[in-house]
């Protein structure tokens, strides 16, 4: 298996290793226009649906359940991408602004931002967790808990070197899902009744795991980010009450009868 290394440099502007694969497209959960931004329960390997509420974009996550942002640069050109995650930025823990680092991908380079960067080899996890749990929260930051945000700055036209040409890359591999959980249901589909309201979720910092990235130099165009995506998260019972997701109706033949135990037919065979 080969991956491309990005160039070492002394300015922090991260270019991912793990998990960057060559695509052609993505589902249409994708958000973005330059940086397809897809929110992902690393659990169930499942990729969450976004629902468009009152000119915003939320999505439902599952309390306790660790997550990932994945991010695929959909252009033909270097891409940096500054991630935020409750108004902080996942690479420095600094109260996200646009001129901070972040992540510098090579056209259609994916990868998923899974933690709080701790180093060039290792992050906490991103997991849903309390309000008064999340990482913001406990830093004395918590008055932009549940949102997500990506920064997406085209590179200043410069002189580069000829570059060969990408190898393949490997098939991308997540995180296997944790023992015990089932396998990539779609939140969507559960019932819930009359979902009550309850404690809002943020993003904790969650067990260390291993993530390789390198450095790169890149020099924005402008100052102001070519483009911005910004995600809102919940627990889905939390988007119901809200009205974000509608209630789910009862099917008709999930309505209670009359005579339960009606049966035309006869005595059935013991077992």
């Amino acid at each position: 298996m080969t991956t491309s290394i990005p160039l070492l440099s002394r300015r922090l502007a991260l270019g991912a290793l793990a998990g960057s694969v060559l695509l052609t497209a993505l589902p249409a959960m994708a958000e973005g226009r330059l940086t397809d931004v897809r929110v992902v329960d690393r659990d169930r390997d499942a990729v969450l649906p976004v629902y468009r509420f009152r000119g915003e974009l939320w999505v439902a996550g599952e309390p306790g359940a660790r997550y990932a942002i994945e991010l695929l640069n959909d252009s033909r050109e270097r891409l940096l991408n500054v991630v935020s995650v409750d108004g902080v930025n996942v690479i420095t823990g600094e109260t996200a602004d646009f001129d901070q680092a972040g992540y510098v991908l090579e056209p259609m380079q994916r990868y998923d931002v899974a933690g709080w960067r701790k180093s060039k080899r290792e992050i906490a996890a991103f997991e849903f967790t309390r309000h008064s749990r999340s990482y913001a929260a406990r830093t004395g930051r918590p008055d932009d808990v549940g949102v997500i945000g990506v920064a997406v700055f085209r590179e200043r036209e410069a002189f580069h070197l000829p570059r060969p040409p990408l190898p393949p890359f490997p098939p991308f591999d997540r995180s296997e899902p944790r023992s015990g959980s089932k396998s990539s249901p779609q939140l969507q589909e559960r019932s819930h009744g009359s979902a009550q309201a309850g404690p809002q979720l943020g993003t904790g910092h969650g067990d260390r795991e291993r993530d390789r990235v390198g450095e790169t130099d890149f020099e924005r165009r402008s100052s102001r980010p070519d483009e911005v995506i910004r995600i809102r998260y919940d627990s889905r019972e939390n988007l119901i009450a809200l009205g974000v997701i509608p209630p789910e109706r009862r099917r008709w033949r999930d309505r209670p009868s009359a005579f339960p135990g009606a049966n035309r037919g006869y005595v059935p065979d013991p077992y």
